[in-house]
């Protein structure tokens, strides 16, 4: 082990007791089913609410990435519930199964193929900490720190952005930091006002391109709405990252104050919120994500040699409706 990661972990274990006392007992229980041919786990966040489950679907080798019954699950399970885990019973430190898995999903599912990062990266990204070694040359991206992540979506600069992203696991964090939070959207929503939703949904933004992700010199912000309404089915769909997102109006501003209010609430927390520890997210998994209909975060990481890889895909138009 690295010696940066031993002493980390280390002083991750001297202040345990601290960090338990820190969690209000019986906040969370965890369980593990099986519903339709999948493993679910199940974090329950709530006694009032029904519980968030992250469904869970093996794949033992290789040549599951093109099989159509585990495809076809695969693309059912993100059309209805937006989340999904698969574990990986074979090594994979090239992503050769998500890259066939996506090809799959393209060829048989209609899902469009991933999106570049940036001018100078592919469909991949890693998200592990350096120092000197940025993936965009000068620039450091956040997933390349320490740091936590408050709640966003990914790529929400994109015009369009990814309906779809997924993380590959390659070494999680052994020192009990990388907590990945996921938040769903439509009960988020149901607890803002008419009024704050409303004005959400207009295109009374602008999201500037971090300048890690620019792809043409010449465009660094776009113009769009927070929210939108998913015309299939009206559920509420986002596009949020706080630190790179102005508002234009005041109803704009208003809005904006209520949602990040909204994020810190108590209510909240419990109403839609899901809490992934490395326990649940180990070495060989994968968790794939709408990236529109689950906000996600993470505390801070721990362990140096953390290491996961991101993709993201089908990129199809914000719709927004007029208000």
């Amino acid at each position: 082990m690295h010696p940066l990661t031993r002493r980390a972990c280390h002083l991750y274990r001297t202040n345990a007791c601290i960090l338990r006392r820190s969690i209000r007992p019986n906040s969370f229980a965890s369980s593990a089913f099986i519903t339709q041919g999948l493993r679910c786990h199940a974090t329950v966040v709530s006694h009032t609410v029904p519980s968030l489950t992250l469904p869970c679907l093996e794949a033992p080798d290789l040549s599951h990435a093109e099989n159509l019954d585990h495809v076809g699950r695969i693309s059912e399970q993100l059309e209805r519930s937006g989340m999904l885990k698969v574990s990986l019973g074979f090594p994979d430190e090239d992503s050769n199964y998500l890259k066939k898995l996506l090809v799959s999903l393209h060829r048989h599912r209609g899902h469009q193929l991933p999106i570049s990062h940036s001018a100078t990266r592919g469909w991949f990204w890693d998200v592990r900490p350096s120092e000197t070694n940025f993936q965009a040359k000068n620039h450091q991206a956040r997933s390349e720190t320490m740091n936590e992540f408050p709640w966003h979506t990914d790529c929400s600069y994109e015009d369009p952005p990814p309906r779809f992203f997924a993380l590959q696991v390659l070494q999680h964090d052994r020192c009990g930091g990388g907590t990945l939070s996921v938040m769903n959207v439509d009960k988020l929503s149901e607890l803002l006002s008419p009024e704050a939703r409303s004005a959400l949904l207009a295109q009374e933004y602008r999201i500037t391109i971090p300048p890690e992700f620019i792809k043409d010199p010449e465009q660094k912000d776009i113009i769009g709405s927070v929210f939108f309404t998913n015309p299939r089915n009206q559920s509420t769909m986002i596009r949020f990252r706080e630190d790179i997102l102005t508002p234009l109006t005041d109803r704009a501003s208003r809005a904006l104050v209520e949602l990040k209010e909204a994020l810190l609430k108590e209510e909240v927390q419990a109403h839609s919120t899901v809490h992934l520890k490395s326990a649940d997210l180990p070495k060989g998994s994968i968790i794939l994500m709408d990236n529109r209909r689950w906000l996600h975060a993470r505390n801070d990481i721990k362990d140096p040699e953390r290491h996961l890889r991101r993709v993201r895909w089908d990129a199809c138009p914000f719709e927004t409706v007029s208000v």
